[in-house]
Parts: C-alpha cells; sequence; structure tokens
C-alpha cells in the first residue's frame, strides 16, 4: 500500500486516516495532507466531532521519516519540514470541531505530538510512547509545547532526556496523555463510537466555545511552533545527527 490520508462523513462524524508503509511514518507531504484534511473537516458545517486515526494494527505513528530527514541538506528545507508537524498541531488546535485520537500502537517523537494534539485521546496497552528525538541529535521542539501541555513539564523532561525508552500506555494515561486505555482495539473502537455518537449530538456552538476554552493560552503557536521547527531544521544538518541517523536505519 501507498502512503494516504483520506476522510469520511457519517452521522456527523468525520474520520481521518492515515497511512504510511513505513509505519505510518511522516514525510513533508503526508504531514502537509493531514494539515489540509482536518482543517477541511474543521470547516465543514456536516461534520460535529472529527476521529482521527491510523491504518494497521501497529505502530499509530513512527514520527518524522528517516529517509526524508537525511535529505535535508540546507535550512530552508528542515525549516520546511518541521513546519509540516507545526501545521498538523495547529490545525488540531484551531479546528472549531473536538478531535478524538485513536492510538492503537507505539507512538515515537511527532506520533506523540499528534496523540497530545487531540482534545481526548483513546488507546490501547500496546500504545508505548517514546520522545526519541535527543538520541538522533535534534530535540521534540515542535512537538513540545504539545506534549507538555498534556503531560506537565516533569514527565515531557521525563521523555525529553530518556530519549531512547519507550514508557507505557498506562504511564501515559496517569499522565494525563491518554484519557481512556483499552486492552483491544475492538474494544476501544466501541468506546471512540460512544463518545463520538455523544459528541454528533451535542450543541456544536457550545463545543466550539469549549475548544476555545480548553486551549486558552494557546494563541502564539502558530509563531512559536515555527520557531521551534527552524531549531530542528538547523541541527538536522549537523554531523552529529546525519550520523545518528544513518544509524537508526540500519538498525530499522
Amino acid at each position: 500500500m501507498e502512503a494516504f490520508v483520506k476522510s469520511n462523513i457519517n452521522n456527523g462524524i468525520g474520520s481521518i486516516t492515515f497511512f504510511h508503509p513505513q509505519s505510518n511514518s511522516m514525510p513533508g507531504t503526508q504531514l502537509r495532507n493531514l494539515a489540509a484534511e482536518i482543517e477541511k473537516l474543521g470547516k465543514d458545517d456536516q461534520v460535529k466531532v472529527i476521529v482521527l486515526k491510523s491504518e494497521g494494527d501497529k505502530a499509530f505513528c513512527a514520527g518524522a521519516s528517516f529517509d526524508e530527514l537525511i535529505a535535508i541538506k540546507d535550512i530552508d528545507t528542515g525549516l520546511k519540514f518541521f513546519s509540516g508537524f507545526a501545521a498538523v498541531i495547529n490545525a488540531m488546535r484551531k479546528a472549531p470541531k473536538f478531535i478524538i485520537a485513536r492510538i492503537q500502537g507505539k507512538a515515537v517523537g511527532g506520533g506523540v505530538g499528534i496523540a497530545s494534539s487531540a482534545d481526548y485521546t483513546f488507546a490501547t496497552e500496546a500504545a508505548q510512547v517514546k520522545l526519541s528525538e535527543l538520541a538522533v541529535g535534534i530535540g521534540p521542539f515542535v512537538v513540545g509545547p504539545a506534549v507538555e501541555r498534556k503531560v506537565g513539564n516533569a514527565a515531557f523532561a521525563q521523555l525529553t532526556i530518556n530519549a531512547t525508552e519507550w514508557q507505557s500506555a498506562q504511564w501515559a494515561k496517569e499522565k494525563g496523555l491518554y484519557a481512556e486505555l483499552f486492552s483491544n482495539t475492538d474494544d476501544m473502537d466501541k468506546g471512540i463510537q460512544v463518545l463520538a455518537d455523544k459528541l454528533a449530538n451535542s450543541n456544536p456552538e457550545a463545543m466550539t466555545m469549549l475548544k476555545k476554552v480548553i486551549w486558552q493560552g494557546t494563541e502564539h503557536w502558530d509563531e512559536l511552533l515555527i520557531e521551534r521547527a527552524g531549531m530542528s531544521g538547523k541541527l538536522v544538518l549537523s554531523d552529529f545527527t546525519v550520523n545518528a541517523i544513518n544509524q537508526f536505519k540500519k538498525k530499522a
């Protein structure tokens, strides 16, 4: 299967699904398409709530595409790539609809950022998390504000500094990243359907107002996340990062 981002609308529930054959990793095109799809459903009056998910039964999202990272040769290209994650997070933040995330498997780096940017996140016990950026010479600069907002500074620091270790789905739930945890995807999907149906029949105006309240204090993120993208775009050019990414690719 080739990479895709697709959506459908059913009874007021807008579902967005993304897929990439490399563990649902995120090249720049995929990020831009995902941001555009979120913006599109956010503006669609038929949609009352958005469910965001990835294809497959393994990784939810492996974060940035290593193939694309290693191909970055100048600061402008680096900025453009990492701005893709900024666009997705800001699209989720600014969408006037609640976004439910479905995390069926491991989330790494940008995948943790996407999970953190949802308004309500369901996960399975297989949904471990890791912010691996420091291990390849950069840092979770773009996704950092979203992750820290969700789990707090101490848990964010733990994820960031101990960049090679997985944290369990139970840990993520205890820190507030996951709202509900399930032993299997069938039970999780039933839970998602129940909540999505309730929200699809709730007052759209009230939900839009609530969303603004919940995200209060993030109005500067349009500028902040681009600034952070520049930081990552600069670091990805370093010899340390190039060598580290090549070592990771050999292990993959």
